[in-house]
Formats: C-alpha cells, structure tokens, sequence
C-alpha cells in the first residue's frame, strides 16, 4: 500500500515537470508524407522530424504567411512556388503589389507581365460569363473602391450603362457569349452616361456628373489601363507556369486594387469552369502579397477562391507584415498558417486570440530568428494533438541571407524615438540581389558587393553601403534610385551624402 502511495505521488510530480512531457508537435506520421506528393519545407524544433506539406490530409490548400520585412515570408512563398512546381506540376499567378517578385521570376525562366507598360486588360471581358454576372462584379469592385454605395441612384445609373454597353456590343445580357464577338469597355459606359446628361431630361443632372466622374477615373488618357481592349488572357495564364502579375507601376492603390480584382474575378471563373480533374496535387496557386485591400474585404473574391478552392485544387497564398490585414474569413479558413517572426504584440495578441495556441508556442515565436517558424495546420481529420509547432528553419532552393541597412544615424532625435520610423530595412539576399539588378547594377559589380556586405556581417550603415557602391564605380544618380527602390525616403536619402567622400 505505501509502496502504491509513493508511487502515485511520483507520478503526480512528474507530470508537473514540462520538460519530461512531450511538447506540442503532431505525431511523425502527420508531418513526414509522400515525397512524391508532398513539399518538404525544414525539419520540426523540438523532434527532428522532417516536414512535408501536403493539403491531402488538410481541410483546404490554402496559406496564410505573416512576418515582419527580413524574416523569411517571401523565402518561404518562392520556396514553396518552386517545389509546389516540381512535386505537382502547379501553375502560379503572383498578384505582385509592388513588383517584389519580377526579377525572381524572370530569373526562374517565368513570364512577367507588367501592367501600365503596354500591357491592358479590359475588365468588361467576359472570360465566359453571362455579361450581367459580369456587371456586377465589375460594380461590386467599384463599391470596394469608392463611396458609390453610400449613392444609390449613381450606383443604378453606372450600374444600367454597363448592362447596355453589353446590348449595343451585341450581347444578350442572360446569355452564355460566343466567342468571337468583342466586349464593351469603361469607355463605352462613360459615353452613354455622357448622351444621358446631354439629353438633358434626366431630372438629377447632378447625380449623372458624379456618376460619369467616378468612371472616368479609369478612363483618362493616360491612365487607361482597364478601358483598352485586352492585350493579356488571365485565363490563359493561369496554366503558363509561373507568372508575375506586376502591379507596381500603375499610378496608385485604387488602379493596383482594381486591377488584383479583375484578376481574381476571372482566375475564380476559370477555377469553376475547369472543374475537378483527376490530377493530383495543386493546378494552380494564386499569391496575394501585401495586397490588404484585396485581402481584407469580406466582397473581394479572395474569400470565394478560399471558400471553393478545394474541390477545383486552387489554392491561395496570402502574405502579409500584419496578420490585422487578411479578411477574419479567409484567416480562419486557410488550411496552413505560417508565422515567421512578429514584431508588434498587438499582431502577436491578435494571432493567439485566432489560433488559440499556448504560451509556451508565443514565447518561442517572439524569440525566433531569420527562417524559423510556426505552423499552424488545419487537418481533415478528428485529432488528439495540438496542430501547431515550430519548425527549426526553412529550408528554401538558396541559403536564407539576411542583409540589413541601418538609417538611424540619419534621423533627427525626434525621429529616432518614434517607433513608427524604420530605423532598420532588412533583405533576404534574393530580394536584394532582384533590386541591385533592377537598379542595371552587373552581375560582376552585384558580386563584389555582396562580397563586402559579407565582410561587414550583412549589417552596414547606409553611408557605408553608399561608398561600397562608389568604390565599385556606381554614380550617384544610380546609388539614389537602387535606395529609392529598396523604400528608403527622400530625406534620408538626401543626407547621405554629405558623410562619404
């Protein structure tokens, strides 16, 4: 009896020592699959184990990847494209806000294509849609955009001129198109609201001028892209490999969000027009980085491709700095969830308040260093494990190099106590490599800066990095736009120098 009492208490106390249980990771055979169905990503932190992804065993395809600039987030999105490409076969349509990805791409043998620079795309084409379903997306992405809604009666009359600029085109608006007859474009709609307000009988003349405003923004000479007959198939693309879709040089957010619209609107009507195939794995991804406008809105079709994606094996990929951007519907849907390191508690607070996991996962996450993770996995299947863990590192198809250019020295006092100031840019080498060469920079001259960045322990003061430029022959007109295009401001920009010979 005394011998069963001692016992007991032995077990009681040993249970209360965390280090001899077993820690939060999903047995091995939840995370070692096929490899000839599944992409290997790194080995767990706490076991070894090495972990392949595969949505088989998942509610969905979909990702959502959330981390601060420099710690591994579009590492982990390239990395992924490219064994999602090897193991399936996967097509992958990057929606790329600010042109991050065009020089991997074009190096990774994809096509870019960049919009604003003879580049179009209508967005009246059908893609195979009835033109009155079409309307109305096209309407619900100018609600997203503007304040239309808040005016019913403008909202009716655009609304009314696109559904006849489809019936002067030659459309029947209920019907399934043809294929040869060509669609309308903005152009047309913002004629015949135009003819209205010259008939002059319309009793609101004012509400037919804000109406025709809205439109015309989209219209301009100039700034046209949407309103020109299409030179690009979206449809088409979605089977081409890996495509880049460069957003970056149109003129602002709304023509970006527009455009990301569009884009999603037809990749959702191809994913429903194609069906189940009996192919496995992925057929295409879509990528939304950074893309809050596009990503936060519960209208946006980033919701229906989460909702639908599986049964066509489309999957989105969403990346974002702040988790606080991605739409609560597609963050609590998406099958996988990667957190690499966060920097604000409130974006730590909001991420344990959605996936609910232990103090012990939010500690390591705030201690993590450049490629280290966390996964949250959504399986299929009634579990009696935790469905988070942490991975020890990303293993990507290049080494995870970090370089950071620090611009505190330049700010004045004032700035360097706002917490709102970057006082640090950080860069994955691939992506510093993509804006040297971007900037016309040699690959031999890249070379040898790299050289001495590595020299320096991949931290260097933005004057130095200035002067290593200048000793590598770079003018200074060139040292400004590479700065510019890594986002360094202007007035830091302007400083620099006045310290370097």
């Amino acid at each position: 009896m005394t011998l069963l009492r001692v016992q007991n208490v032995m077990s009681n106390e040993l249970a209360k020592r965390t280090f001899l249980s077993r820690p939060p990771e999903p047995p091995q055979e939840y995370l070692l699959n096929d490899p000839t169905n599944s992409i290997f990503i790194g080995v767990t932190k706490l076991f070894g184990v090495p972990f392949t992804w595969t949505y088989s065993t998942l509610t969905n395809p979909h990702l959502a990847v959330v981390g601060i600039t420099g710690a591994g987030k579009s590492f982990f999105v390239k990395t992924f494209l490219v064994r999602a490409s090897y193991i399936w076969n996967t097509n992958a349509i990057i929606i790329d806000w600010a042109g991050e990805y065009k020089a991997w791409v074009k190096q990774s043998g994809g096509k870019v294509i960049a919009l604003s620079k003879g580049d179009y795309i209508n967005i009246m084409d059908l893609s195979g849609m009835k033109p009155i379903d079409r309307a109305k997306q096209i309407m619900n992405s100018i609600d997203i955009l503007t304040d239309i809604g808040q005016y019913p009666e403008q909202r009716r009359l655009t609304a009314e001129a696109m559904e006849q600029a489809y019936v002067n085109a030659g459309f029947a608006l209920a019907d399934v198109p043809g294929p040869n007859t060509e669609s309308p474009t903005l152009k047309d709609v913002t004629k015949l609201l135009e003819e209205k307000l010259q008939e002059g009988t319309y009793e609101y003349p004012a509400e037919l001028e804000n109406a025709i405003y809205r439109i015309r923004q989209f219209t301009r000479e100039g700034e046209d892209y949407f309103a020109k007959k299409s030179t690009i198939d979206i449809g088409k693309l979605a089977q081409s490999g890996l495509v880049d879709l460069d957003l970056s040089s149109l003129p602002d957010e709304r023509f970006r969000a527009l455009a990301a619209m569009f884009i999603l609107q037809t990749l959702k009507e191809k994913m429903r027009q194609e069906g189940w195939s009996s192919t496995r794995g992925i057929k295409t991804l879509v990528v939304l980085d950074e893309a809050w406008k596009v990503a936060s809105d519960e209208r946006s079709d980033a919701i229906t491709i989460v909702r639908e994606g599986r049964k066509y094996q489309f999957g989105l990929l969403v990346a974002s700095q702040n988790p606080t951007d991605i739409n609560e519907t597609i963050f609590s849907n998406v099958g996988t969830t990667v957190m690499l390191r966060i920097r604000y508690e409130k974006f730590m607070n909001f991420l344990q308040g959605s996936l609910n996991f232990s103090g012990f996962i939010r500690r390591e996450i705030s201690k993590f260093g450049v490629g280290q993770a966390a996964f949250d996995m959504s399986f299929n299947s009634s579990i009696q494990f935790p469905e988070i863990f942490l991975l020890d590192r990303i293993v990507g198809e290049e080494p995870l190099d970090v370089y950071a250019i620090n611009v505190a020295e330049m700010l004045a006092p004032n700035e360097q106590a706002d917490q709102s100031i970057k006082k640090e840019y950080y860069f994955e080498r691939i992506d510093l490599n993509a804006k040297l060469i971007e900037s016309e920079i040699s690959a031999d001259i890249i070379l040898r800066i790299f050289k001495e960045l590595d020299k320096k322990d991949r931290i260097v003061d933005i004057r130095d990095m200035a002067q290593i430029m200048i000793n590598q022959g770079i003018d200074k007109n060139t040292i400004v736009n590479f700065f510019r295009k890594i986002g360094i401001l202007d007035s830091i920009i302007s400083k620099v120098f006045n310290f370097i010979s």
